[in-house]
């Protein structure tokens, strides 16, 4: 997979997606990432890419003409995604389908957004990773980009990890254990203990339907 990453921040990048899993599979090829620096299309000495916003308002907005010299310039195919609180929420299948693309290409936008004329022009996918906001769209596109690169093949060396975590089956994961099988008074699940994995198996499902009940009802109703 190869990403490329438009940001007024590029030193930003990769961040801690240069750590862990997603940082050794950077380091064998497995997915590559480039930050692309906006200023760096600017028509002015000051690099200038925003100014305000049309009607009136506070803060600024991204230039269509600087902004859209960017994407003409590093955009040839596969994806092209805007982080936007206004875009259509994150899920886990979202991830699952972006980690079979080739080619993503993220716009990380700041100040007040960006011109609408941009998104409209390029048909420019907004995608959301939750209902707050950030002071830019880097953070956003790193969040994204952890959830997509682990699911490339190769990245975890256990796909049946994959199977059974939240939201792979609209569920929350259910509790986990570890060693010591007792610890501070609390004990381990006998259940966990007695090697019948046709029971463990069971207990793991009807916990994960428990707390999704309990904190997540919504995702229930969605897969009803």
């Amino acid at each position: 997979m190869k990403v490329k990453v438009l940001t007024i921040f590029p030193e930003i990048f990769p961040g801690f997606l240069a750590t862990s899993l997603t940082g050794r599979a950077l380091k064998e090829g497995l997915w590559s990432l480039e930050a692309v620096n906006i200023r760096d299309y600017a028509f002015d000495k000051h690099g200038s890419v925003d100014d305000t916003p049309c009607g009136g308002g506070a803060g600024m907005v991204m230039r269509p003409d600087v902004l859209g010299a960017a994407i003409e310039a590093n955009y040839q195919k596969g994806r092209l995604v805007y982080m936007s609180p206004r875009g259509k929420p994150l899920t886990q299948k979202m991830s699952h389908e972006l980690s079979l693309e080739q080619d993503i290409t993220i716009i990380c936008g700041r100040f007040e957004g960006i011109d609408q004329r941009v998104l409209d022009e390029y048909n420019v996918e907004e995608i959301s990773i939750g209902d707050y906001i950030l002071t830019g769209g880097d953070q956003a596109a790193m969040i994204l980009l952890d959830t997509v690169v682990r699911l490339i093949p190769g990245v975890l060396g256990n796909s049946s990890s994959i199977e059974n975590e939240s939201f792979e089956a609209g569920l929350l994961e259910h509790p986990q254990y570890t060693r010591p099988i007792e610890w501070k008074g609390r004990q381990v699940p006998e259940v966990l203990l007695n090697g019948n994995h046709k029971l463990i198996d069971e207990w793991k499902k009807s916990e994960a339907i428990k707390i999704t009940k309990e904190r997540r009802p919504d995702l229930l109703k969605e897969n009803s």
